[in-house]
């Protein structure tokens, strides 16, 4: 029999539906998997907690933190010593044996590369998760974690925290209410890499600090020797672990892009960059992305839309109108979304949004204000009934189709040696238009040198692979042995 809907729900959902005010975040209601922590506080787990993770935990302290791991104890001891209490691992595999049974929730914030694997075996087990952005290292990866956590009905979050604070909410308010018109054109970037990007892989081997283990921090990913060059910290910058300034940045200011405009899946793409190594991502690079029109809203069409991505110092031409002096980068980066009335501006995270005619509109609420913190949020949809919840605003309902978005970009600027256009169908999670025979290559070292005053250019190239093949690596990893993904939800 089906379960009728409270009295209480009913006036949840509808009121909200209607004015579009602030939740208050509800009572605990019951989980319905797992072991209820007592004091209503949710027992925790933490995955890689020496970077990012820190800072996560400490918007989580009001909850029982009670079991951590890392897989370099060294960059972790500040975070172990700050939770005393909690059972200390470097391997989450062996932490999941010992503790998800006793566990509500998971943190996870590993390097890009293994996000997905320990998310989903989380997830499985019918544990909340918060994961860190991006939220995969692949196209794939985001699909799987989006339909998990449906299936599961988890609460989720990624930490991509200006999904909860004003600057997102306003810019969509404004878009939603024709406030800047139809947009058909939208320009982003970051000032990032702020970590080594540009590699070729070290020749140098070292020897395995005693304090981390190497071997789970490799993963599922190919195994290699040890080289202080890969962690802590700049793992981003290599493709094996990380996603670049695009994975790294993309998901904090393409976000109200995303939410705002209503994007899906784009149908092309294509990139470029300088100087593409085998090894690690670019100095800089450039990518475009192509959606087609979706549903128009009551105030404002949604034609088809451009939109560009820059990093590494490169820069989108400023708009007409801006003041001479005016800085496009706020906290980071920002985006600029040309509209047929007006031009919105925003930065990292959605910060400070304007528009360049000097207007400032005031316009109804249209989505739920963010009360707490975005970790506190998730907390708060933790404890409520799964039948009950009001998703939290990051949610992987909509962070795992934004994540595809960004790790496509990254998908652009590794076959950008093909040349051409990619066609992309985004329900079958593939290219349509790269020919079977095509191959590519990328180059492994760049032997530059002048010699008598004289340039000599001397790449050593990587063999030419199937480009097909090669793509559908990148859209779905085969993982090391020993390691493996649940399967995908029908």
């Amino acid at each position: 029999m089906a379960k009728e809907m409270s009295r209480r729900s009913f006036l949840k959902k509808g009121a909200a539906a209607a004015i579009g005010l602030a939740v208050v975040p509800s009572t605990v209601l019951g989980k319905k998997f797992g072991h209820t922590a007592p004091s209503d506080k949710l027992n925790i787990l933490g995955v890689g907690i020496g970077g990012r993770g820190a800072s996560v935990l400490k918007g989580l302290e009001s909850q029982n933190i009670i079991g951590l791991c890392d897989v370099d104890w060294k960059y972790a001891e500040h975070v172990f010593q700050r939770y005393p209490a909690a059972k200390r691992y470097n391997d989450y595999r062996r932490m999941y044996d010992e503790m998800l049974k006793s566990a509500d929730a998971v943190m996870v914030a590993t390097a890009d590369h293994t996000h997905a694997i320990i998310a989903a075996d989380a997830i499985t087990a019918g544990k909340h998760v918060y994961c860190e952005k991006p939220l995969t290292h692949t196209v794939y990866e985001s699909r799987l974690l989006t339909k998990l956590a449906a299936k599961h009905k988890v609460a989720t979050q990624m930490g991509n925290q200006g999904a909860s604070a004003e600057g997102v909410r306003k810019v969509c308010e404004w878009i939603w209410n024709g406030e800047i018109g139809e947009v058909r054109k939208v320009e982003a970037f970051t000032d990032r890499p702020i970590w080594p990007q540009g590699l070729m892989r070290p020749e140098n081997d070292e020897r395995v600090p005693k304090t981390l283990n190497w071997d789970a921090f490799i993963g599922p990913t190919p195994m290699r020797p040890y080289n202080s060059i890969y962690t802590p910290w700049n793992f981003r910058g290599w493709w094996d672990f990380g996603t670049g300034a695009l994975g790294d940045m993309a998901c904090h200011i393409l976000h109200p892009v995303f939410k705002g405009l209503k994007l899906g899946y784009p149908t092309k793409v294509q990139g470029s960059s300088t100087l593409l190594l085998s090894e690690s991502c670019p100095t800089a690079q450039t990518v475009k992305f192509v959606f087609p029109a979706r549903d128009n809203m009551p105030k404002v069409a949604m034609p088809e839309v451009e939109v560009y991505w820059y990093d590494g110092g490169l820069m989108p031409t400023r708009p007409e109108g801006l003041p001479a002096g005016k800085d496009l980068n706020v906290k980071g980066g920002g985006a600029i979304f040309y509209g047929t009335k007006d031009t919105l501006i925003c930065g990292c995270y959605g910060a400070d949004p304007y528009l360049v005619s000097g207007r400032e509109p005031k316009c109804p609420p249209v989505m739920r204000e963010v009360k707490e913190s975005h970790q506190m949020d998730w907390v708060r949809a933790c404890k409520e009934d799964a039948d009950d919840r009001t998703l939290s605003a990051s949610d992987f309902s909509e962070a795992g189709p934004f994540n595809e978005m960004v790790v496509m970009g990254v998908l652009a600027v590794r076959l950008q040696g093909l040349n051409q256009e990619l066609h992309w169908d985004g329900e079958k999670m593939r290219f349509t238009n790269i020919p079977a025979d095509a191959t590519i290559k990328t180059v492994i070292k760049d032997g530059f040198s002048i010699k008598d005053g004289h340039p000599t250019f001397k790449k050593t190239w990587t063999d030419p692979v199937n480009a097909n093949q090669f793509a559908e690596e990148l859209i779905k990893h085969n993982y090391r042995e020993g390691w493996k993904l649940p399967d995908m939800p029908m």
